[in-house]
């Protein structure tokens, strides 16, 4: 397990999970997106897309759907473990790379001062790997990475 160091790394995380976190309850939030771009040139490399489908009727009547929290664990869990046995046909980064975390939110949101609008940094003529989703019962969580396709790859 690796863990930040970073104070400057450690506000950015706080503050994200904060707000989305803030936006997940109020069933605002419809997608997050992190994006792994190549530090020389900003290229994206990576784009690892969560959708998110929201119970309404649980967030604004407040109708009870229960779901174990050992059964959500275990679905998180799953997924995980594929994320981790993705370096398996991933491309390997062998340069130096940087991230950034996007929010897709209903269009009523109000965004803080500290967030600012962005394209949807999308990979040209990407793969595309569907992941196990898992559901809370309040909210859907559905998972595809999309990585940049090697030239080298579509020769042979």
């Amino acid at each position: 397990m690796l863990l930040i160091e970073d104070e400057s790394v450690k506000s950015f995380m706080s503050n994200l999970t904060s707000q989305i976190s803030e936006w997940l309850e109020a069933g605002k939030l419809q997608r997050v997106v992190l994006v792994i771009m190549s530090k020389a040139t900003g290229e994206v490399l990576e784009r690892w897309n969560f959708r998110i489908e929201t119970d309404n009727e649980v967030v604004d009547k407040g109708v009870s759907r229960e779901k174990s929290d050992k059964e959500i664990m275990r679905e998180i869990q799953a997924i995980m473990r594929q994320v981790a046995s993705s370096v398996t046909y991933l491309p390997c980064l062998d340069e130096t790379c940087v991230f950034d975390v996007l929010a897709y939110t209903d269009t009523d949101v109000a965004v803080p001062f500290t967030w600012i609008e962005s394209d949807p940094k999308l990979i040209a003529n990407p793969q595309m790997v569907k992941l196990h989703g898992f559901d809370t019962k309040i909210h859907k969580v559905d998972t595809l990475v999309s990585y940049k396709n090697d030239e080298w790859d579509e020769e042979e």
